[in-house]
């Protein structure tokens, strides 16, 4: 039977690849730079936006953009071109990944801010580095250079945050929030790392903000439910705020 055909329309796109049967298909430091180079080769090809990624050592993520019906051509080319290295690299034969590649349609923007923070936060959640600047496979670390690598010039993190370091890593070490992070899971089968966050208590944080009135009360409140492990998301949901503005009331205030 044939394979049905991907509905492939514009917009952010969560891709998941990993090795057959779980094997490693990253092995040595020059894997992953040959797979990075690949990667934003055929990203400038054919005109598609990566946001974020991360390596890890038997699967792969990666958040990108589309505007044109060519995802699948794209990762074609990128899984075709790195098994054939791989391969040859390590005198093996037959296939390196698992089936077809997972893609994820992103049609929420809690979802996207999630998924950042969820990519970003891997190498951190499987205790692999104790700092996310440690991990040297992903794109946070690009983000605090002072020249942002061609492929991630137009990411989703430059163009809100330039080159303001302090803000992205307040931004990516966020914790993740966990009643959207178990929809997406649901949803895509997340490669995830153990995580033990709890369901924050939506009504114990809409009391919070009852009958405040004043701004600066109100954002002694916010900095004080994230404190307490509200995420970023929620609070802006039970204001009505934009999760930027609260991310940077936070930064603000604390």
């Amino acid at each position: 039977m044939a394979r049905r055909p991907r509905i492939e329309i514009a917009g952010y796109y969560h891709i998941i690849n990993r090795g057959v049967g779980k094997m490693n298909i990253f092995r040595h430091p020059d894997d992953y730079a040959y797979f990075e180079e690949l990667m934003c080769f055929y990203m400038k090809s054919y005109g598609i936006t990566l946001h974020n990624y991360c390596l890890m050592s038997n699967h792969y993520h990666l958040l990108i953009e589309i505007t044109s019906e060519n995802l699948s051509k794209f990762m074609r080319q990128l899984n075709m071109n790195y098994a054939i290295y791989y391969n040859k690299k390590y005198k093996r034969t037959g296939h390196l990944w698992q089936g077809r590649f997972k893609s994820w349609y992103m049609t929420d923007e809690a979802y996207l801010y999630t998924l950042m923070l969820y990519i970003e936060q891997n190498p951190l959640k499987a205790r692999m580095v104790k700092s996310l600047e440690e991990y040297p496979y992903s794109s946070y670390h690009y983000f605090l250079e002072d020249e942002i690598p061609e492929c991630l010039q137009n990411s989703w993190i430059v163009q809100h945050h330039g080159n303001d370091g302090e803000a992205i890593k307040e931004m990516l070490n966020s914790r993740v929030d966990s009643a959207v992070l178990q929809e997406l899971k649901i949803a895509s089968s997340l490669v995830e790392a153990s995580n033990g966050n709890t369901k924050p208590d939506n009504v114990k944080l809409e009391k919070m903000f009852k009958n405040i009135d004043e701004i600066k009360e109100r954002n002694k409140k916010i900095v004080q439910a994230y404190e307490q492990g509200y995420s970023q998301h929620m609070i802006a949901k039970v204001l009505g705020l934009n999760q930027a503005t609260v991310q940077r009331i936070i930064k603000r205030n604390r």
